[in-house]
């Protein structure tokens, strides 16, 4: 059953009330998405996979998206699933969704997406969540939209489903460095197994296999019509200062250009200036900041 609309205070008669998206507020919830397509590229794939999907897809909808209304009209909106991420809020949004994130209890593993509105949106809750586990405050966000400045890799090349049992070790790897937990913890082996596998069957997991190892990987995450977002980006610890990040990106850039959408874009930590370097000398420009509060 669809969850009611739940004005979140008194002021929810002013500022709006937050309730599930529904089939009607598409167009008003696609535009709000097409306005940044860049920031929102990650809420605009997941909806998309959930319009292309069975019906168990199309009923959560209404549960990993919440929109608020305000004037009878669409105005923002939040995705929560695994990520917890604003879209197009105000300040008065970010008021109403704190109060019904409060009220519904901590949701995901993190609160991410442009700066100024994640940042807010965590002060709000006011430790309803608990404590964070890392606040990531400063992430620019790049975007390529144009032909890379270095040589792509050749050898950059889609996984093939046989080579999944070599592509899982290093995203457990990457994310592990990255995050700081390991995405398999907690029995969730299958699950993250089975979300790798669906990259590779799309051909969004990309890597330089060597001697049955994978040496440099990279997925395209996310993907609309207009832009896609590039996520662990690893190269093995023992080949690192070799050379093999630069074009191993460019190659991921052309061929996500190529293949998916004409903007490729990612975001990095702020204090990562290894990472920084290699992408700026591969062409990526700085397109706005992203934060991140791990939960």
């Amino acid at each position: 059953m669809t969850a009611p609309a739940i004005p979140s205070s008194p002021s929810a008669e002013r500022d709006g009330l937050v309730r599930p998206l529904e089939f009607a507020d598409l167009p008003e919830f696609e535009r709000l998405l097409a306005a940044d397509p860049v920031a929102h590229c990650f809420v605009a794939s997941r909806l998309d996979e959930m319009r292309a999907g069975d019906r168990v897809g199309r009923q959560r909808l209404s549960s990993d998206f919440w929109v608020v209304e305000r004037g009878g009209r669409c105005v923002s909106g939040l995705h929560v699933g695994a990520n917890v991420i604003p879209i197009a809020t105000d300040d008065a949004a970010r008021r109403l969704l704190a109060e019904r994130l409060r009220r519904t209890g901590r949701r995901g593993s993190s609160l991410v997406g442009p700066a100024d509105e994640v940042l807010d949106l965590w002060r709000l809750l006011d430790g309803a969540w608990g404590p964070a586990r890392e606040v990531r405050a400063r992430q620019p966000l790049l975007v390529l939209d144009g032909p890379p400045r270095v040589a792509a890799d050749p050898l950059v090349r889609a996984v093939r489903p046989q080579e999944i049992d070599l592509l899982v070790p290093a995203c457990i790897a990457m994310f592990t460095e990255e995050v700081g937990v390991s995405p398999v913890a907690g029995g969730a082996g299958a699950a993250y197994r089975a979300r790798i596998a669906d990259l590779v069957r799309a051909g969004r997991a990309l890597a330089r296999i060597e001697g049955g190892r994978v040496v440099f990987k990279a997925e395209i995450g996310a993907a609309s019509s207009r832009a896609c977002q590039v996520q662990g980006v690893w190269v093995a610890p023992d080949l690192r200062g070799q050379g093999l990040s630069e074009p191993g990106m460019a190659a991921v850039a052309e061929i996500a250009r190529a293949q998916v959408a004409p903007i490729v874009s990612l975001y990095v930590n702020d204090y990562n200036a290894v990472a920084r370097r290699c992408y700026d000398a591969v062409g990526f420009r700085a397109a706005g900041e992203f934060a991140t509060v791990l939960l």
